[in-house]
C-alpha cells in the first residue's frame, strides 16, 4: 500500500493543511478541557498555598490575590498552572508562566516569585509534583540508547501538551478515590515522568536522574551550601566536591543556577535569617552572625537590598501579617 503525503501529492496540500489545522484545534480543545477539570479538582481539594495531599510528592495551590515578590527556595519539581499566572526570577532571568504552562526545576534554587494574575473570583491554581531522581533514573534505563545530557539548566517553562496533562489529571483525580492511591499513584507518577522525559524539556529532567550529569554534580555543591551556608565559602573545595576544575565549576554553576556560588550563598543566608527573624524577635545582629555575617552593617545592608526593608522592620511587618509562602511554584 502506498502512503500518500502532502510532499508527493502537491494537489492535496490544501487538504493536508486543513487536516493539520483540525488536529491542532482538537488538541487545543482537549488541553482546555483538561485544564478546566484540573482547575475544578484543585478548587475542591486545595486549602490555600502548598496544600499537602495524600498522594506522595503532590501538592496543590490556590491563591486568590496578587502578591508582592517573595524569596524562597524551589526544589526539583514540576508545576502545572491550571489558572492565573506567576512570575519567577532566578538571578538575572525572568520566567512568566500562566494557564496551560508547566515549569520544571532540576536543582534547589533560591528565587523571587510573585503572583501576577489572581482574584477571589479567579484564583491562581497549580499542582506541584516533586521530582524524584531515583524514579527518573529507573526510567532512563528503559530509554533506547544512551540518554544525552544536554545543556545544564536549572529552570525552564514550556506549554503543557494533552499527553502530559492526561496523567497529571489522573494523578490529581486519585484524591477523589483515596483507596486507589497506594496502588495507582506510583504508576501514574511514572507516566508523568516519562512524558516529561519525552517533552521539549526532557534534557533538563534527564539530568536529574543521571548521576554523572552536570546538574547532579552541581547539586552536590548546592546541597553543601544549603547545609553549611553559615560557613566560609571555599570555591576550591566545592570544585573538588563536584569533580571539576575551578573555572569549569564556576561556568556550570552559573549555567544551572543563573548566579555565582557567592550570590547563591548570600541568598540562602538571607532567607535563613528572615525565617529566624520571623520566628524570634530580638537580637538582629546575633541572627546575622548566626547565618555567617561578621558585620552587622553588611548584614542589614544586604538584607534590605533583597527584601526591601531593614531586618527589624521587615520582621515586624511579617509577624504582623503572615508568614510568607514557602517553596511552592
Amino acid at each position: 500500500m502506498v502512503a500518500f503525503s502532502c510532499t508527493i501529492l502537491p494537489k492535496l496540500s490544501g487538504s493536508c493543511l486543513r487536516v493539520v489545522a483540525t488536529r491542532r484545534v482538537l488538541r487545543f480543545s482537549s488541553a482546555m478541557e483538561q485544564l478546566n477539570e484540573l482547575r475544578d479538582l484543585i478548587a475542591r481539594h486545595a486549602r490555600g498555598s502548598g496544600t499537602v495531599t495524600p498522594v506522595p510528592n503532590l501538592r496543590l495551590s490556590t491563591i486568590d490575590s496578587l502578591s508582592a515578590p517573595a524569596q524562597m527556595v524551589y526544589e526539583p519539581m514540576l508545576c502545572v498552572v491550571a489558572q492565573g499566572a506567576k512570575r519567577t526570577i532566578l538571578g538575572d532571568k525572568v520566567f512568566n508562566y500562566d494557564r496551560g504552562k508547566f515549569l520544571v526545576v532540576s536543582v534547589d534554587l533560591p528565587v523571587s516569585r510573585r503572583i501576577t494574575q489572581a482574584s477571589p473570583d479567579s484564583p491562581y491554581m497549580a499542582m506541584v509534583l516533586r521530582l524524584d531522581p531515583v524514579a527518573i533514573a529507573s526510567l532512563l534505563l528503559d530509554m533506547e540508547g544512551k540518554p544525552r545530557e544536554g545543556q545544564p539548566v536549572g529552570l525552564a517553562v514550556s506549554q503543557a501538551t494533552p499527553d502530559l496533562l492526561d496523567p497529571v489529571l489522573r494523578l490529581v483525580r486519585l484524591l477523589d478515590r483515596p483507596a486507589d492511591i497506594p496502588v495507582l499513584a506510583p504508576l501514574v507518577e511514572r507516566e508523568i515522568l516519562w512524558r516529561l522525559l519525552e517533552s521539549e524539556q526532557g534534557a533538563i529532567v534527564r539530568q536529574i536522574g543521571l548521576a554523572d550529569s552536570r546538574v547532579s554534580q552541581i547539586s552536590r555543591a548546592v546541597r553543601w551550601l544549603l547545609g553549611h551556608y553559615a560557613e566560609p565559602l571555599r570555591i576550591d573545595d566545592l570544585a573538588r566536591m563536584t569533580g571539576m576544575s575551578v573555572s569549569s565549576f564556576h561556568r556550570h554553576f552559573k549555567a544551572v543556577t543563573a548566579m555565582s556560588p557567592l550570590q547563591y550563598q548570600k541568598q540562602i543566608r538571607l532567607q535563613a535569617a528572615r525565617e529566624l527573624l520571623i520566628a524570634q524577635s530580638g537580637d538582629v545582629a546575633g541572627i546575622g552572625f548566626s547565618v555567617g555575617y561578621d558585620s552587622p552593617s553588611q548584614f542589614s545592608r544586604e538584607y534590605g537590598r533583597l527584601f526591601g526593608a531593614p531586618p527589624g522592620k521587615d520582621a515586624m511587618r511579617l509577624r504582623a501579617s503572615s508568614i510568607p509562602e514557602r517553596s511552592v511554584a
